[in-house]
């Protein structure tokens, strides 16, 4: 274990002895740190919050603090980030609300870019990118394998497919839905992320299925209601296509069209 002198670890905090804790950094309680973390000077991890083994977290980052929530009553509630994940300068990720379920999750493999934020009860996947100042309003779910980028603003309760790619400078209000391309204010499905999927090894007869389907949903000028029984009869039945459709239909907020 490496803990720089200046440096404040709560004594119910625990670090494992591969971790290491950089000058002036903050530890407090209920903080759980895991094997081979590097946490870099001057950042505060305030408390009720695991970190997961090999996770870096760069200066000035901000964790575990509270939700910035006016419902909030001091209640017991933490935040949960996964292994591997790299959290950049300036980052601020709130613990969850008793009303939201009590956790903040943020998944493996996550890249949080510089002045990026995830609010209250949000819920990240795997391998999710928030590039700079990206944020997230509370009760987001972002799917694994989605990225956001810059100067983007998530609004409350969106969710955000998986292997959806959302343009710099976008203002989301509604679902974004899987293996799309979106951006604009509002945020506008623009097309499959046909680039994305093909670097993600997607065979060309799921790309090609799900082409087929995104077509029926967003460009037949049908209703949402007419269109997912159509995709259903003339789109192969494919794990991605099925995804695609449940998605679509478990929306509540609407699906950006």
């Amino acid at each position: 274990m490496s803990i720089h002198p200046t440096a404040m670890v709560d004594p119910k905090a625990q670090v494992d002895e591969t971790a290491q804790i950089g000058a002036y950094s903050y530890i407090g309680p209920q903080v759980e740190i895991g094997p081979d973390c590097r946490i870099d000077h001057h950042v505060n991890i305030q408390q009720d919050a695991k970190i997961g083994a090999g996770t870096r977290i760069w200066p000035f980052a901000s964790l575990g603090t509270d939700p910035q929530d006016l419902k909030y009553g001091g209640e017991s509630t933490r935040l949960e980030v996964g292994a591997n994940v790299m959290i950049r300068e300036f980052v601020t990720v709130n613990r969850g609300t008793g009303e939201g379920g009590g956790i903040t999750r943020v998944g493996d493999n996550c890249l949080l870019m510089a002045y990026s934020h995830v609010a209250h009860d949000c819920q990240l996947g795997n391998n999710v990118i928030m590039a700079n100042s990206a944020n997230l309003g509370g009760h987001c779910i972002l799917e694994s394998n989605c990225a956001i980028g810059g100067l983007t603003a998530v609004h409350q309760f969106t969710r955000i497919g998986s292997y959806c790619f959302v343009g710099g400078m976008s203002g989301v209000a509604q679902d974004l839905p899987p293996y799309t391309l979106c951006e604009g204010n509002r945020a506008k499905t623009h097309g499959l992320n046909q680039i994305g999927l093909k670097r993600a090894g997607f065979s060309d007869e799921t790309i090609k299925a799900l082409k087929l389907a995104y077509r029926i949903i967003f460009r037949s000028h049908v209703t949402l209601k007419e269109a997912l029984p159509k995709v259903r009869e003339e789109v192969e039945d494919l794990p991605e296509v099925r995804h695609f459709l449940e998605f679509i239909q478990a929306s509540t907020r609407g699906v950006a069209r």
